[in-house]
Formats: structure tokens, C-alpha cells, sequence
């Protein structure tokens, strides 16, 4: 796995975050206390002098890890984020897993609604799944929170907003370009405060993070930042290998993110 330059991702990456915060009236950021999300955040608070100016929702199926749940409230109070908890059904839906996929969407179209959101930042990367490759910076949703990855905006020269049409609300992903290596190098770079999942306990941790239902440990003695960092860079494994739904296969993810899934 490839490092790149981090200082003109985060660069690009700040760009992209001062440049939603000023285009839209109500903007709000998704949170998991993954690697990525929790990384986004840090970038929002070096964007603006050590704040995140816009709310923080966690979308909460209430089967997350006890470690995740402790690590969200640590660290929201200790950056003094204002923390919005949506809780999202257990049921039945086309990924096959009833904790996650269409369920966590339900209840994201809830919450902004309830607080008129019209733009939501979401800590993705092309290099994590081929349907998200297809993503743009600035993705438009419609009312039924549908995206239409095969009609999307040119984003040419780094202007990325100037030919948005009207819209229920956008995507933005400060991200796209960055990589798993990028990730952890940040991560050590700006001393961003990790969910201890990601560490090896007893010769396994957790790669990719999702709930306890459907997330998996993988054998890892990678007990550090530079240990993950050295293990990456040797591993021919898929990131998120350890999660199990069938909402990874490629149809069945095109299908969740075209209704709107994270």
C-alpha cells in the first residue's frame, strides 16, 4: 500500500471541510469513532483552530463495542463537540444484516430532517470499496436520500460547488483520496486519540470498525501506530475483510449506497 504526501492531503483535506462549513447554512458531520471519522475530526478541529463548528452524529444501532461507546464519550467531551446520538431499528433489510446497512440509513433521513441539515460531511474513501470509488468530493442526495452515482458533477481544478444543483442535501468527503496507510500516518503525525479496538490484544484487533454483530477481529500482533503502519504496508488482506455482511459485495453495496447508506 502506497504512502502518499499527508501534508497535501490534509491540506486538500482542510479545503474541503472550511469550504462546506462556509457554503452551507446547516452543516452537520457523521461520526462511528472509527479510524476515518475520528480522523476527519481532527481535521475539522486544525480547520478551525482547535473546534469542530458543527455537530456530530453518531448513528447508533445500541450493539456497538463498550470500548466504542466509551471512546465516544471521552473524547466528545474532551473536545467539547456537540454530540447528536441518533438510535437506528434492528430489522430486516437487503444487506442481510438487521443491525446495519438500510436501518442505519432510516435513521440518518430521521435526524435531518429533525434538525434541517443540508449538508453532511462522511468519512469514506475510494480505495475502500470500488462503489465508492465512483463518489465525488460534493455528492448530491435527493429527497429519498437516493444518489445518482451515474449523473454526478464535474469537479474540475478543485471547484467543486459552483455547479451544484438544488438539492434535499450533499455529501461531502474530505477523504476520497487518502488510503489506509494515509490514515495511520496522519493518525501518528497529529497525535489523533484512536479507539483502542485497533490495537492488538491476545493476537487479534479490529481493522475495520463496525457493531459487535457484524465485525470480526483479524490475527494481528500490531500493538502500536508504526506496528499497524509496518503490517499495512505488507498485507495483501481487503481492509474491511473483517466485516461481515453481505452489503461488501459489490452489487448489494450499490444498491445500499444508491439509497442513500453511508
Amino acid at each position: 500500500m502506497m504512502r502518499q504526501d499527508i501534508n497535501k492531503l490534509e491540506e486538500k483535506s482542510i479545503f474541503i471541510i472550511r469550504e462546506a462549513n462556509a457554503k452551507f447554512k446547516n452543516l452537520a458531520a457523521l461520526w462511528s469513532m472509527g479510524k476515518d471519522s475520528t480522523t476527519m475530526l481532527a481535521l475539522a478541529r486544525k480547520a478551525f483552530l482547535g473546534k469542530v463548528p458543527f455537530p456530530v452524529i453518531h448513528i447508533d444501532n445500541g450493539i456497538d463495542f463498550p470500548e466504542s461507546y466509551k471512546f465516544r464519550d471521552e473524547l466528545a467531551k474532551k473536545w467539547n463537540m456537540k454530540l447528536i446520538v441518533a438510535h437506528s431499528k434492528i430489522r430486516e433489510e437487503l444487506s442481510g444484516f438487521s443491525c446495519c446497512g438500510a436501518n442505519k440509513t432510516d435513521a440518518l433521513k430521521e435526524v435531518m430532517d429533525e434538525h434541517g441539515f443540508d449538508g453532511l460531511i462522511v468519512s469514506i474513501r475510494r480505495d475502500e470499496h470500488g462503489i465508492r470509488a465512483k463518489e465525488r468530493v460534493f455528492s448530491p442526495r435527493n429527497k429519498e436520500f437516493k444518489w445518482d452515482y451515474k449523473n454526478q458533477p464535474a469537479e474540475v481544478w478543485n471547484n467543486y460547488t459552483s455547479k451544484l444543483e438544488r438539492t434535499d442535501h450533499i455529501r461531502v468527503h474530505p477523504l476520497l483520496d487518502w488510503n489506509e496507510v494515509d490514515i495511520w500516518n496522519y493518525i501518528k503525525k497529529a497525535k489523533v486519540p484512536m479507539n483502542p479496538l485497533y490495537f492488538s490484544k491476545e493476537g487479534y484487533r479490529y481493522r475495520s470498525l463496525g457493531c459487535t454483530h457484524c465485525t470480526v477481529p483479524l490475527k494481528s500482533d500490531a500493538k502500536t501506530i508504526d506496528d499497524i503502519i509496518k503490517e499495512l504496508e505488507g498485507t495483501k488482506v481487503e481492509e474491511r475483510s473483517g466485516r461481515q455482511q453481505d452489503k461488501e459485495k459489490a452489487y448489494v453495496m450499490e444498491k445500499l449506497r444508491a439509497l442513500g447508506y453511508m
